[in-house]
């Protein structure tokens, strides 16, 4: 049977589902944020630290896993990154039912800090799902539905950092994380049985071989297939230097969007002296905003060019974040953040259409570098702003300015696109190996 399953909308809500699932452990900590600190005695350096752990490995496993999309399709890299969060949330589950009346103990800071980091592979399901995605739809139409992907996908750590203090009120601590633990299980087995990767893929595991597969998977509508192995992807990637300005854009919005959906409780309670639920709200806001604003600025990427689109929102990047660094109002503090907000979710969709376009022969490998290390901003920055935060005596307010900052050095990395993609050729470091 030459016939592939399943079809291009299947496949966006298969990997969107599965990305929704894993991508909700950006806010593991985050709505705990007074609760760790009372309890630890935590600084703001390591509080950021405890903040940002899952993001260590959601953001360094984006590298080798979304490589190995481009050798065996999406859905078995899949399965693997949220079956190891579920095994952190499992540890999880027991280091509270093992702490006293839902207190933790100072010894268990350690292990809270590895188990973040198992929880966070689920983060990493992004640039396994941008792959995913990428192969099964044609370049003209990939902006809209990456878009979509990750617009839906990234509403997860918005959504929880909203409920995980209501949920905590209401039944503990333990209680709040095993309703997270029977949420990650059902969606991962949700994901097992949705998911098809691309026609291409699934020809070869029938042992279809090249030519043939590719001749097939073309008249079921597939357009993108992988040229190198998964070491040979990420080679391919490097060698292109704007691969490594894509890595910055991406470092500066999405880094910087998973870094503030952990820090932004931290400002909201500790500097304006709000309610964790309260917080928990004003967070919310802000990642959903972000993530439905990336579906936007998919369609301007389709409709627009991403460089243009790029621009445009790092401007507004830079803006807000110097209004936040100001802001000594809930209001003016509101409405800035919701500035930052867009502006990270229409870069972020007009990002990964860039991705697309520049390394159709690998995607899965040039996704790895920028989601990977753009990502790895979630980790970076929270204990930076802490920094910024401990010797500055503004505190918290002043943390921002390490995004406007951002925004002014990807600005004229984003020209350097445009201007490359206006005066044609690849500009490569290196010659490609045959």
């Amino acid at each position: 049977m030459t016939t592939p399953k399943g079809s291009p909308k299947r496949g966006l809500a298969g990997a969107t589902l599965g990305f929704f699932v894993g991508f909700a452990a950006v806010a593991l900590f985050g709505p705990m944020t007074q609760r760790l600190r009372a309890e630890l005695s935590l600084s703001p350096v390591t509080l950021g630290f405890a903040l940002a752990s899952p993001l260590l490995s959601g953001s360094l496993l984006r590298i080798p896993f979304s490589s190995w999309v481009d050798t065996t399709g999406g859905r078995k890299p899949f399965l693997v990154l949220l079956s190891l969060s579920t095994l952190g949330m499992v540890g999880l589950l027991l280091l509270f039912n093992f702490t006293t009346a839902d207190h933790l103990l100072p010894g268990s800071f350690s292990l809270l800090l590895v188990l973040g980091v198992l929880c966070g592979c689920g983060i990493a399901t992004f640039s396994v799902g941008v792959g995913q995605v990428s192969y099964w739809f044609p370049q003209s139409e990939q902006g809209l539905a990456l878009g979509i992907y990750a617009g839906l996908g990234n509403t997860a750590p918005g959504i929880f950092s909203f409920l995980l203090p209501v949920a905590i009120a209401a039944w503990g601590v333990a209680g709040a994380y095993l309703a997270w633990f029977i949420f990650l299980l059902i969606g991962t087995l949700a994901y097992a049985i949705i998911s098809q990767d691309a026609p291409y893929f699934q020809l070869r595991r029938r042992g279809i071989r090249d030519p043939e597969a590719q001749r097939i998977a073309r008249e079921h509508g597939q357009q993108i297939f992988p040229g190198r192995t998964a070491s040979g992807g990420l080679v391919v990637a490097a060698r292109r230097w704007r691969t490594w300005a894509l890595v910055s854009l991406y470092l500066a919005t999405f880094g910087g969007f998973l870094a503030l959906t952990a820090w932004l409780p931290v400002y909201w309670s500790l500097y304006l002296d709000l309610t964790p639920e309260k917080a928990g709200g004003l967070t919310a806001l802000f990642s959903i905003s972000a993530s439905l604003a990336r579906i936007v600025g998919g369609y301007c990427a389709d409709r627009f060019e991403g460089e243009p689109t790029a621009r445009l929102a790092l401007s507004a990047l830079a803006i807000g974040a110097l209004l936040m660094s100001c802001a000594r109002s809930l209001r003016l503090s509101v409405a800035a953040v919701l500035l930052m907000a867009v502006a990270m979710g229409v870069n972020n969709g007009a990002v990964f259409k860039l991705v697309a376009k520049y390394v159709p022969e690998a995607v899965g490998g040039a996704s790895g570098w920028v989601g990977g290390l753009g990502a790895g901003g979630g980790f970076a920055l929270p204990p930076l702003m802490g920094w910024i935060a401990q010797h500055d005596a503004t505190g918290y307010a002043s943390s921002f300015l390490l995004f406007a900052a951002l925004g002014v050095i990807c600005l004229f990395l984003a020209g350097a696109l445009e201007a490359s993609a206006r005066h044609g050729g690849d500009l490569e470091l290196v010659e490609e190996s045959a």
